[in-house]
């Protein structure tokens, strides 16, 4: 593990900062503070890059998972400008994780992320 582990828990952060934005106004910022202006986001369901791209796949995933949040999986590794992480997809009422999955992130120089190669362990029948 890096000797600089800040830099890849504060982009972390920053990115569930933005997945558990609901609000417009709130989301539009979060991603900002999270992505590079050129930033982009795969998975097996989604390819898109640039702020709105972004802004539109988390959106869709609040519509879709009303209610649900999404919350770090273990910890944050990383060494030079890539980190890893976990997740899962946590309904606030009954505390179920239906969606897990994990995370590779490349960070600009400036820590915001300039690509997320995103993997879905987890996702229910149908989704």
């Amino acid at each position: 593990m890096s000797v600089n582990t800040d830099r890849y828990q504060t982009a972390a952060a920053r990115y569930f900062e933005a997945w558990n934005a609901t609000e417009p106004e709130a989301l539009g910022k979060a991603v900002a503070e999270a992505w590079a202006p050129e930033g982009g986001y795969t998975d097996p369901l989604a390819d898109v890059s640039g702020h709105a791209q972004i802004t539109a796949v988390i959106a869709a995933a609040h519509e879709q998972f009303p209610g649900f949040v999404f919350r770090p999986l273990g910890v944050v590794d990383g060494h030079h400008d890539t980190a890893r992480f976990g997740w899962e997809l946590v309904n606030e009422a009954d505390r179920s994780a239906p969606v897990a999955g994990f995370d590779v992130v490349t960070l600009s120089e400036d820590g915001r992320i300039l690509r997320v190669l995103g993997f879905l362990d987890r996702i229910p029948a149908g989704a």
